[in-house]
C-alpha cells in the first residue's frame, strides 16, 4: 500500500488510524472524474513543457485504459488503499512505468479532490434536472388526462374552495420548476476549476490553468488559490437545493397519501407501490410514498451534516473535509431514487371520479363567490362577509342548504340577494367564473398545460 505522503515518516501509520481515517470506501465513485481531470492536467504538463511530452503521452494513454475499466465497470478497487487518487496513481504506475511519477508535477490532493468533487456535482445536477424534468412531464400527462375532474381544495386541512385536479397538479410542476431553477443555480458556482491552486498557494512552475479549465469544460478558474481548497460552498448549496426538491416531494406525496385514503378516496394507487398488512387482509398501505415524506428528514440531516462539519474550519484545508462527501453523495442517490419513483407513481395513478364528484357538493365550497356576487352588487367586503357568514350559520343550525333558501328568505339577510344565486352552487360555474391571472378557470389551465407541454418537450440545456 503506497501513500502519496510517505516520504517524510520514517513509521507506519496504525492500522486502526488508517481504518477510520481512509475514504477508498466511498469516493471510488470519483474515480471517472479523478482520471479525466489527471488527463487534462497530464495534457497540460506536456503542452507547456513541465513534463517531456513521451511522459505526458505515456500517463494518458495509461490513464485512458483505466478510465475504460471504471466505464465499463471492470475496474477494481483495492479496498486497502487510501484513497482513490492513490488508487488509480499505484495501477497507473504499472501501466505507465516511471513516467507516472510525474503526473502530480503542479498539484496538491488539496486542489485535486475539489476539482473530482465539482466534476461529480456539475454532472449530477444536470442528471437531477433531467429527471425533475421526467417527473414533470408525468404529472403533466396525468392532469391532461384528468383535466375536466374538479375536486375540493384545502386550507388547514379543511374544505375551503373547488379547483380542477389539472390546476393542483400545475402547483406542483411549477413548484419542481423552482428545484431546477436552483439547481441551475448551484450548477453556476460549481462550475468554477480549482486545479492549479495546489496545497494552497499555486505553484512556481508555468502552468495553464485555462487551458485545463476549457479542456474540462469549466466557464471559469478559481481566482483565490486559498478560497479554491477551502470552499465547499458548492456542496452546501447542492445539499440546499437538494433539501428543497426533497421537501416538495414529501409534500407532493403527503396529498397523495391523503387522497388514497378512504376518507378522501380521490385517487387509486398501483399496487405496485403499495404494501399490506400482516395482521390486517384488507390493507393496502401507500408505504413507498411515506417513505418518500420519511426519507425527506435524512436529506435535511445531511445539509445540517455538512454546515456543521464547515462552521468553525479555519482556512485552508483540513481533513474534516473528507466528510464531505458520504452526505453528499447519499442525499444525490436518494433525491434521485425519490423523483423516479415520484414519476412511476404518477404514470400508474387513477382518478376516482365519481368520488371526487361526490367531495364537491357540499355548498360550503361556494361561500366565496356568494360573497363576491354580493360585492358585484356594491356591497362592501365586510358587510358581504358578515352577511353570508350569518347565512351559513343559520342554515347549518337548522340542517338547510343555502340553495334552499326562499326569495323572501333571502331578503331578510340582504335585499342585494334573489333566487338567482342557486346558479353559484355549482362546481363547474364556480371555475368557470375565476378570472384572475393564473386561477383555475379552465380556458387558463388548458392554456397552462399548453405552456409547460412546450417548454417541457424543448431541448434541455443548463
Amino acid at each position: 500500500m503506497s501513500k502519496l505522503w510517505g516520504g517524510r515518516f520514517s513509521k507506519k501509520s496504525d492500522p486502526l488510524a488508517d481504518q477510520f481515517s481512509f475514504s477508498i470506501s466511498y469516493d471510488e465513485r470519483l474515480a471517472r472524474y479523478d482520471i479525466e481531470g489527471s488527463i487534462a492536467h497530464a495534457q497540460m504538463l506536456g503542452k507547456c513543457k513541465i513534463i517531456p511530452a513521451q511522459d505526458a503521452k505515456k500517463i494518458i494513454a495509461g490513464l485512458k485504459k483505466i478510465y475504460a475499466k471504471v466505464l465499463s465497470g471492470k475496474f477494481k478497487f483495492d479496498a486497502s488503499q487510501e484513497d482513490i487518487h492513490t488508487n488509480i496513481q499505484d495501477i497507473l504506475k504499472k501501466l505507465a512505468g516511471p513516467s507516472a511519477d510525474k503526473l502530480h508535477t503542479a498539484r496538491s490532493r488539496n486542489d485535486q479532490v475539489v476539482l473530482d468533487v465539482r466534476l461529480y456535482c456539475r454532472a449530477e445536477i444536470v442528471k437531477m434536472m433531467q429527471g425533475i424534468t421526467t417527473l414533470q412531464k408525468t404529472i403533466l400527462s396525468f392532469a391532461d388526462k384528468n383535466k375536466d375532474v374538479i375536486i375540493p381544495a384545502y386550507t388547514h386541512l379543511q374544505a375551503a374552495q373547488v379547483v380542477l385536479l389539472a390546476h393542483h397538479m400545475l402547483a406542483y410542476i411549477e413548484m419542481l420548476e423552482r428545484d431546477k431553477t436552483r439547481l441551475q443555480d448551484a450548477y453556476k458556482r460549481v462550475n468554477s476549476m480549482p486545479l492549479g491552486s495546489c496545497a494552497l498557494s499555486g505553484t512556481t512552475l508555468p502552468i495553464d490553468r485555462m487551458y485545463v479549465a476549457k479542456k474540462l469544460g469549466f466557464s471559469a478558474v478559481t481566482n483565490n488559490s486559498i478560497d479554491a481548497v477551502s470552499d465547499r460552498d458548492f456542496i452546501v448549496e447542492t445539499l440546499s437545493a437538494l433539501s428543497v426538491i426533497a421537501m416538495h416531494l414529501s409534500r407532493i406525496s403527503e396529498d397523495l397519501i391523503l387522497w388514497v385514503t378512504h376518507e378522501f378516496n380521490f385517487i387509486e394507487l398501483d399496487m405496485a407501490f403499495c404494501t399490506g398488512s400482516s395482521i390486517m387482509p384488507h390493507k393496502k398501505n401507500p408505504d413507498t410514498l411515506e417513505l418518500i415524506r420519511g426519507t425527506t428528514g435524512k436529506i435535511y440531516g445531511h445539509l445540517l451534516n455538512a454546515l456543521n462539519l464547515m462552521k468553525a474550519l479555519p482556512l485552508t484545508y483540513n481533513r474534516d473535509m473528507q466528510l464531505d462527501k458520504p452526505p453528499l453523495f447519499d442525499s444525490v442517490d436518494t433525491v434521485k431514487q425519490m423523483v423516479e419513483l415520484l414519476a412511476k407513481i404518477f404514470m400508474t395513478l387513477k382518478v376516482k371520479k365519481d368520488f371526487a364528484k361526490k367531495a364537491i357538493a357540499n355548498e360550503s365550497f361556494f361561500t366565496v363567490d356568494l360573497m363576491e356576487y354580493l360585492i358585484r352588487q356594491n356591497v362592501s367586503y365586510r358587510d358581504a362577509h358578515d352577511i353570508v357568514g350569518k347565512m351559513v350559520k343559520e342554515c347549518l343550525d337548522q340542517g338547510k342548504k343555502l340553495s334552499e333558501l326562499s326569495a323572501d328568505q333571502l331578503k331578510k339577510y340582504s335585499p342585494k340577494l334573489s333566487t338567482d344565486i342557486k346558479k353559484i352552487f355549482c362546481a363547474h360555474n364556480s371555475i368557470n367564473a375565476r378570472k384572475s391571472l393564473g386561477s383555475t378557470n379552465p380556458k387558463m389551465v388548458s392554456s397552462q398545460l399548453a405552456i409547460w407541454k412546450a417548454k417541457l418537450n424543448a431541448s434541455f440545456s443548463i
